[in-house]
């Protein structure tokens, strides 16, 4: 009866050992931890100037600060799991600038296209506009990785409100849409991937807002 009690606590023991070792190992997502892994906010938190306003008998200055975001603690199992979100953290502060880019160019590309009376006028600037865009975004979209072209693939969904296989049927036609998306698929990619900040890009969404409000 003795060596089964010894043989019991020793098992405790070492189930103990492992469950103390498991919360260890657990990381937190707090400020210092998203400074240590992403390295400096490449937004900083803006504030606006919303002139002279009255305030209790005396005109004071009054402004606007950016929206500031709070969150639940994130707290991985291990280093795994947090090395995965900072990746992805890391991964969106190189391509949201780029989606951020397109979007300003898209929306100016749609507005001046709808400013074009004829489709051949329309047809000439497309065609023209591919080719400037080629020059500028190829060089440095062949820069990313696979995993950073695949999100910039969904941030431009985010930005644009259209997926890029939309975007390109709409003012390129359904042919190039569907060559482009046929030659994104050779590398796993879609251009039809939407972005879900609901659900399956959750994650991505908080580092997104916390990137962008210049607090990661």
């Amino acid at each position: 009866m003795r060596k089964n009690s010894i043989g019991i606590s020793f098992a405790l023991s070492i189930l103990l050992m492992f469950v103390s070792l498991g919360c260890m190992a657990q990381i937190k997502a707090d400020i210092q931890t998203d400074r240590e892994m992403t390295g400096e906010p490449i937004f900083s938190h803006a504030l606006y100037y919303n002139g002279m306003v009255e305030y209790e008998g005396e005109m004071i200055p009054s402004f606007t600060y950016s929206d500031v975001y709070v969150f639940n603690k994130l707290i991985f199992k291990n280093a795994k799991q947090a090395k995965k979100y900072y990746n992805i953290a890391n991964n969106i502060k190189k391509v949201y600038p780029i989606a951020c880019e397109i979007q300003r160019t898209v929306n100016r590309t749609i507005a001046h296209l709808d400013s074009l009376p004829t489709k051949k006028e329309k047809d000439a600037y497309l065609k023209k506009a591919e080719k400037e865009l080629k020059a500028e975004y190829y060089p440095r979209l062949k820069k990313l990785t696979f995993s950073q072209g695949k999100l910039l693939i969904k941030l431009i969904d985010r930005q644009c409100e259209m997926t890029g296989y939309q975007l390109i049927r709409q003012y390129m036609g359904r042919f190039k849409a569907g060559f482009y998306n046929a030659f994104a698929s050779l590398f796993g990619a879609s251009l039809k991937k939407e972005y879900d900040a609901e659900d399956e890009d959750k994650l991505t969404e908080r580092a997104i807002l916390l990137i962008e409000s210049g607090q990661m």
